[in-house]
């Protein structure tokens, strides 16, 4: 979305000391970057990705005992609020900004360092979002609409070649409806051929999915605080074909409490508030605790990270710490990203968790 977030602007730069003083669940790493991050993806316990401002992505194959930073050539001025990686070696980064300035490109690396440009549109009111894989060579990548329609990228060799998805039948987006780039999560995958797309920016954030990669989609609406370009879903997860959640909130009012997390056990066809507490404020990226039956949820925002042990239903603050992405490998393995540099991994089995 064309509305871009900048944690700078708001009161959220605590410290490393600050997050420990507050018993939070998270452990500092350091990335060696002051690059804001947004993209996260964690492949395993030890391989795990993250990109952002200036171009740069950051890898680790250790776990985050150490990272490695690299700017790719010809991305400087590029923020890659997105990255999907399949393995140590195999990464996709897209860029978020006006296609139009050069902005929307999608860039891929095999081997880990050296990144090639795959794809790059010019086309007025393109704005790259997100982008997530089904498996190692299908995957989809997604844009603010165009002409009052989704705009769908697909592709079928790893991140090679991108391809437009006719949308023409798709439902019509409301006015000012888009996607929010914030943290590569506005859009998920799952099983073979399951996507959703979660939406703010107009009168109501809804939720759009198919169950084809993107040939065919219905749409829903959710009860997540909407009305302006400022609100709406932020990130949408599921741990299966039926179980959900999506997070948000309203991203320049951080702290202000709004509903801001909803449930759906029918596949998204339908959406049902959280019954609470909910998070405070701004949510900008929510992940399931694999491992955990469903029952554990993380959240994470420019007012902190919240905890949910019951799927969701009910939420509480365990720190203030301004993070912007999170993501699991395993119930002992999560990370979550956020500005100036910020990487922070799960405590695990050391954490105030209960299963």
């Amino acid at each position: 979305m064309r509305v871009l977030l900048s944690a700078v602007a708001v009161s959220a730069v605590a410290t490393i000391a600050s997050a420990r003083a507050a018993g939070a669940q998270w452990t500092p790493q350091a990335s060696g970057t002051t690059a804001e991050f947004r993209g996260l993806s964690v492949v395993s316990p030890s391989i795990v990705w993250a990109s952002g401002t200036g171009g740069r992505v950051a890898r680790t194959t250790d776990g985050g005992r150490t990272w490695t930073v690299d700017t790719i050539a010809g991305a400087a001025n590029l923020d890659l609020r997105a990255i999907a990686a399949r393995s140590a070696t195999h990464a996709v980064a897209l860029s978020s900004g006006p296609a139009e300035q050069g902005q929307a490109k999608i860039f891929r690396t095999t081997d880990g360092t050296h990144w090639t440009q795959q794809y790059q549109s010019t086309q007025a009111g393109v704005f790259l979002d997100a982008l997530a894989f089904w498996d190692d060579e299908h995957g989809i990548a997604m844009s603010d609409p165009v002409g009052g329609k989704l705009f769908l990228l697909s592709t079928g060799d790893g991140g090679a070649t991108w391809t437009p998805i006719d949308t023409h039948a798709a439902p019509d987006v409301l006015p000012g409806e888009a996607a929010f780039a914030a943290s590569g999560t506005c859009i998920t995958v799952q099983g073979a051929a399951n996507v959703w797309i979660a939406t703010g920016g107009g009168a109501r954030a809804r939720v759009f999915h198919s169950t084809d990669r993107g040939r065919t989609w219905a749409v829903a609406d959710t009860p997540i605080h909407a009305g302006n370009s400022a609100s709406g879903i932020f990130s949408v997860a599921f741990r299966d074909a039926r179980h959900g959640v999506v997070a948000g909130g309203e991203y320049t009012k951080p702290k202000t409490p709004v509903d801001n997390v909803a449930l759906t056990d029918d596949g998204g066809r339908t959406w049902r508030l959280a019954r609470g507490p909910l998070p405070v404020g701004y949510m900008s990226a929510v992940a399931y605790i694999p491992g955990t039956r469903g029952r554990s949820v993380v959240a994470v925002g420019l007012a902190g990270t919240a905890l949910s042990r019951d799927g969701g239903e009910s939420w509480a603050m365990t720190d203030s710490v301004a993070y912007n992405s999170v993501a699991f490998a395993s119930r002992d393995a999560g990370w979550a990203a956020g500005p100036r540099g910020r990487i922070v991994v799960w405590a695990g089995k050391g954490s105030s968790v209960k299963h």
